[in-house]
């Protein structure tokens, strides 16, 4: 056992203390945690530090307070998926949904390219892209906002890209390379931490001036002759674990 002394303050302690009991499955989900009055008391703080340390569990979706009840432990928050993991999966199982998902306000529209978008589609800002949207969700709430910017010049091949509902008979991937043969066979990731800005907690229907790390997903898909396909980001909704899985030779 270390000796080493923890420095941190108090609500951090606290915080990190519940976070790695619920992280352990030491406390499951759906338990009810002391009272903040008993919290405070047992850890010998004021309440005040108490409710900054719940603040922080409730800003990582660990927690949730019921009004009369106390605070409530939700759980481990399901790891994050990049696009190249939800792609895998569709063509694993037949559908990009993690375990306990769903997806849902799902929008499209043929829009011009913002100058982002256009770096990682190779295309001149302004040009026309099809963008799509959905939410994925589990229990614990949103996991992710999800955008996918497509070249315009599948609108015409694939009309049902540009409309707002669930695609049939695939993923856009999927659909683009059976009507074109152009099959995505490179990816390209990059992962990247920031605060959310004001257009991000709105996406992810967070509190208005929420102040929370969220992580952004991106990914180019590259056919054979190192064209790009489709281009997605990812928003992680705050508290969500991007996990990767590989094999060791």
């Amino acid at each position: 056992m270390s000796d080493r002394v923890d420095n941190r303050p108090p609500n951090e302690r606290i915080a990190a203390h519940y976070r790695d009991l619920i992280a352990s499955g030491a406390i499951q989900a759906g338990t009810l945690l002391p009272s903040i009055k008993t919290l405070a008391q047992d850890w010998e703080v004021s309440t005040a530090t108490v409710e900054k340390a719940l603040g922080k569990l409730r800003a990582e979706n660990l927690v949730r307070g019921i009004h009369g009840v106390g605070t409530e432990v939700i759980g481990q928050p399901t790891p994050l998926s990049s696009g190249s993991q939800r792609q895998d999966r569709g063509q694993r199982t037949g559908s990009s949904w993690g375990t306990g998902e769903r997806s849902d306000s799902h929008t499209a529209s043929v829009t011009a390219a913002p100058e982002d978008v256009a770096v990682a589609l190779g295309i001149g800002r302004g040009d026309q892209v099809i963008r799509r949207t959905r939410v994925y969700r589990d229990r614990h709430g949103i996991v992710a906002h999800s955008t996918s910017w497509i070249p315009g010049e599948f609108v015409e091949i694939l009309p049902e890209l540009a409309r707002a509902e669930r695609l049939k008979g695939g993923t856009s991937l999927d659909l683009i390379a059976r009507a074109t043969g152009r099959q995505a066979v490179e990816r390209k990731h990059t992962t990247a931490a920031r605060l959310a800005t004001a257009e991000d907690i709105e996406l992810l229907d967070l509190e208005p001036g929420t102040v929370a790390a969220i992580l952004v997903l991106s990914t180019t898909f590259l056919d054979a002759q190192k064209r790009p396909v489709e281009y997605g980001v990812d928003l992680g909704a705050p508290g969500r674990t991007r996990m990767d899985e590989s094999e060791m030779y």
